[in-house]
Order: structure tokens, then C-alpha cells, then sequence
């Protein structure tokens, strides 16, 4: 098995709100990657006292204690039981209730031995890939952020309207229900090579910059690893503000990469 892990702050004065990780049990049979993007409060009056990164390291904790301990809970039941354990944390310190509490998208993969499935799960924004043996990739993307006319988006208040809403688009805060939101399914073993995982700063190689299709993304971090693919995008970046003086959203994001080689 090869692992391949990196991550990168989208500027040196910002913490980096991203979180990522990889556990592989003692057995050496299966193992879990877990890829959390935090989201950046516009204010700083979102009710909690925390950092995001402070909440993104507690529910990355206990997603990845979870997911190998509890193998007989799905990872929507992971994921609900993940959020409700971060909110107990801090339920009596902070307005849990405000919709800028500190809240991340989700990516969450598990697998098992030979014989067993690759499961997989996502919230929000970020991207997992499923790459067959034959080399057929396979995104599973939660697109609904995406859907919602740009112009709805335009505003902080307008986000937030749509912000873990009927209608909008869903991300892991304090309420457990929204599991239930999440893109999730699982596939044979036999049939999945490998599994990455990326957060949206470091999908922009393919989803922004356009430097190759999602097989493309994969042959390169088998090639150059996790870095490597953030390296590329830091150059991408860096290129388009020379010419342009902007580039769509932030100049630079956190950008997280996992590739699982099984």
C-alpha cells in the first residue's frame, strides 16, 4: 500500500483550516482518510469562542476514531456521531445555534480486507476519486453548491440563507441531521485501485485551472504525490495573477490532498 499525504495553508498569516489524515488499524487489514476543508467565517461573529481549525481537528479526531472502531455504523452514522460529539464540546461555550458556527465540508473513506467494500462519503465541496484497475476514475462530487446560481451566492447574507438549508447546500456544523445529506455509497474492494481525496483548493488543478481531466489528476499524484499536485496549483496560481492581477474567489486557498494506493 502506498500514502501519500500533504497539505498546505492558503496564505502564511492565515492558520491553515484544512485537515487531513490517514489511519491504518494494527491489523494491517483495511484503513480509513479523512480530508476536512473548514470554513472561513466572514466575521468574526460567529457565536463560538473556537477557531475553525480548533473544530476541524476535533471532528477529523473523532472521524477517523470512529470509522475504525465502530465499523458497524455506516459513515453517515460516523459523520452524525462525529458532529455531535465536537458540538457537546463546546455546546456550553458557544451559540452552536449561529449559522457561521464553525463548520467544514467532508470527505471520508474506509476499507476494509480483500473481501470487503471501499466505503465512501461526502459533504460539501471537496472531491474523492475512485480509480478502477483498469485506470477508469470515478469523481463522486456533492454538486449542489454548485447548482445554486452564482447570484444567490453574491452576499454573505444570501450565502448564509442557503447555508444548511432545504434548497442550499450542506455542511458538517453542530446539527447531526445533516449526515443524512451526505453523497454516500461503497464499491468492492477488487474494483478500486485507488482512493484520493481533495479539498476544493486542491481540486483547482482540474475544476479551476483546468490542467487535465480527473484520470489526469490521479496519474499525476501517482507520479509527482500529494505535494507534488500542490505545488502545480501554487504555480497556477501564482501565473494567473501575473496576468490578470485576480483569479476567481481567493488568490490562494488551503489546499489538501490524500492518495490511497490499496
Amino acid at each position: 500500500m502506498r500514502i501519500e499525504l500533504a497539505t498546505s495553508p492558503g496564505s502564511p498569516e492565515r492558520p491553515n483550516e484544512d485537515w487531513a489524515s490517514v489511519a491504518l488499524p494494527a491489523s494491517g487489514r483495511g484503513g480509513t482518510a479523512v480530508v476536512l476543508d473548514g470554513v472561513t467565517p466572514p466575521r468574526d461573529d460567529a457565536g463560538c469562542v473556537h477557531t475553525v481549525p480548533w473544530f476541524t481537528a476535533r471532528l477529523g479526531g473523532a472521524l477517523v476514531e470512529l470509522s475504525g472502531s465502530r465499523r458497524d455504523l455506516t459513515l453517515r452514522e460516523v459523520l452524525a456521531e462525529s458532529i455531535r460529539r465536537t458540538a457537546d464540546t463546546h455546546r456550553d461555550t458557544c451559540d452552536l445555534s449561529h449559522v457561521r458556527t464553525p463548520q467544514a465540508t467532508v470527505v471520508l473513506a474506509r476499507w476494509g480486507g480483500p473481501d470487503q467494500d471501499v466505503e465512501y462519503l461526502v459533504l460539501s465541496d471537496s472531491t474523492l476519486l475512485l480509480e478502477s484497475p483498469e485506470g477508469v476514475v470515478r469523481p463522486v462530487l456533492d454538486d449542489r453548491l454548485d447548482r445554486l446560481p452564482r447570484e444567490a451566492l453574491r452576499t454573505h447574507a444570501s450565502a448564509d440563507a442557503l447555508r444548511n438549508a432545504e434548497g442550499g447546500f450542506f455542511t458538517a456544523a453542530a446539527d447531526p441531521s445533516v449526515a443524512a445529506r451526505a453523497v454516500a455509497g461503497s464499491v468492492p474492494r477488487g474494483q478500486v485501485r485507488s482512493v484520493v481525496a481533495l479539498s476544493d483548493g486542491a481540486s483547482r488543478w482540474v475544476d479551476m485551472f483546468s490542467q487535465g481531466d480527473w484520470a489526469e489528476c490521479v496519474a499525476l499524484l501517482r507520479k509527482e504525490g500529494a505535494q507534488g499536485l500542490l505545488d502545480r496549483v501554487r504555480e497556477l496560481e501564482a501565473a494567473a495573477q501575473a496576468r490578470t492581477g485576480m483569479i476567481r474567489w481567493k488568490l490562494h486557498d488551503d489546499a489538501s490532498a490524500v492518495f490511497v494506493e490499496l
